[in-house]
């Protein structure tokens, strides 16, 4: 598996030299997950921050009735775990199981906080990334709560064009918290349009 895609990432937003590189390189782990498979189970803690290199994943609670809410997806070139457990140690409240065949670069907690102190830089990087998933996490919770369905439909295909296609009408129903029989609807009606 090659680190072309996780350095390309992160470059936006910090330089390193070889040496950082190399140690960088050295903290990570590769994993493969066959469609189906988790990375994380309710009720486990998060050990490892994750970096998709190919596939899709998904982060969702299950509700006591049974139903799907998906909290966000992951693909190539984005970060994804539990953030509160893998943070705080604690048992995760949310699931993540791979939608597709994937490959993910993952490093621990204590892998993590190694980098933190040999290459503090990467702190910088981190920082912007957890403030660019808290912007994305508010700006959702304010769609969910200001915006009609239609609007978060209209608003998931403009923003993620490269989702659509590879997710199911369920899957896409749960992450706009909606039945596939009304997302169903809301298609046909936008078509007529």
């Amino acid at each position: 598996m090659g680190f072309d895609l996780i350095l390309q990432n992160i470059a936006r937003y910090i330089q390193l030299n070889k040496t950082e590189t190399d140690f960088f390189i050295s903290l990570l782990r590769s994993k493969t997950l066959k469609k189906g498979e988790y990375l994380l189970r309710h009720g486990d803690i998060c050990k490892v921050e994750n970096f998709i290199i190919k596939g899709c994943l998904r982060v969702y609670t299950i509700d006591e009735n049974g139903f799907e809410h998906i909290v966000m997806f992951g693909i190539e070139n984005w970060w994804v775990s539990d953030l509160y457990s893998f943070l705080t140690q604690m048992p995760a409240d949310y699931l993540i199981d791979a939608l597709e065949d994937s490959e993910i670069l993952q490093i621990t907690k204590e892998n993590l906080d190694r980098l933190y102190e040999k290459v503090p830089k990467f702190e910088r990087f981190f920082r912007i990334i957890l403030q660019n998933a808290y912007i994305a996490q508010q700006n959702r919770i304010n769609q969910n709560l200001s915006s009609t369905a239609e609007q978060r439909y209209l608003d998931f295909i403009k923003k993620y064009p490269q989702l659509e296609q590879r997710l199911s009408q369920k899957q896409v129903a749960a992450y706009l918290g909606i039945t596939p029989v009304f997302l169903s609807m809301l298609r046909r009606k936008l078509v007529k349009k």
